[in-house]
């Protein structure tokens, strides 16, 4: 993972290992299949990647504050941030989502943009993250 501090692109590859039903904000309780999800966001603001800090310490339970959609599923007790996955000085966010495809979790995370979802889903860790770093080194 880059630390650099102007940020960029990055998706999260998250592990759930027992399906759940979670409350996710404005969207309400979605139901989570066990397996691997990838959330795509953006970290171009004064603290670049430093948002990532943030999304690790609510996986791990330091902290409460829930914010976006992805907080609820970070926030869950059996979720684990397993990798972070990022591209320096690239705003690829919305194209890294189409390059993992179209059957995401619907609106997940992409209330500011026009994609369908920001968050996906497969059922096995090493396809995930072969499309994770796929879809990251077409738009680097």
């Amino acid at each position: 993972m880059s630390t650099d501090a102007a940020g960029g692109t990055y998706t999260l590859v998250i592990e759930l290992p027992e399906p759940a039903d979670i409350e996710v904000g404005a969207l309400g309780r979605i139901t989570f299949d066990a397996g691997w999800y990838a959330y795509v966001g953006s970290a171009l603001g004064s603290g670049g990647f430093s948002r990532i800090d943030r999304h690790r310490e609510l996986a791990a339970g330091d902290r409460d504050t829930r914010h976006w959609h992805i907080d609820y599923l970070l926030g869950h007790p059996e979720t684990r941030l397993d990798t972070v996955v990022t591209t320096a000085a690239v705003d690829g966010e919305c194209p890294v989502a189409r390059e993992l495809g179209d059957d995401g979790v619907p609106a997940f995370g992409c209330s500011d943009c026009r994609c369908n979802s920001h968050l996906f889903f497969k059922p096995a860790r090493e396809e995930m993250i072969v499309a994770v770093e796929s879809a990251h080194e077409k738009i680097g």
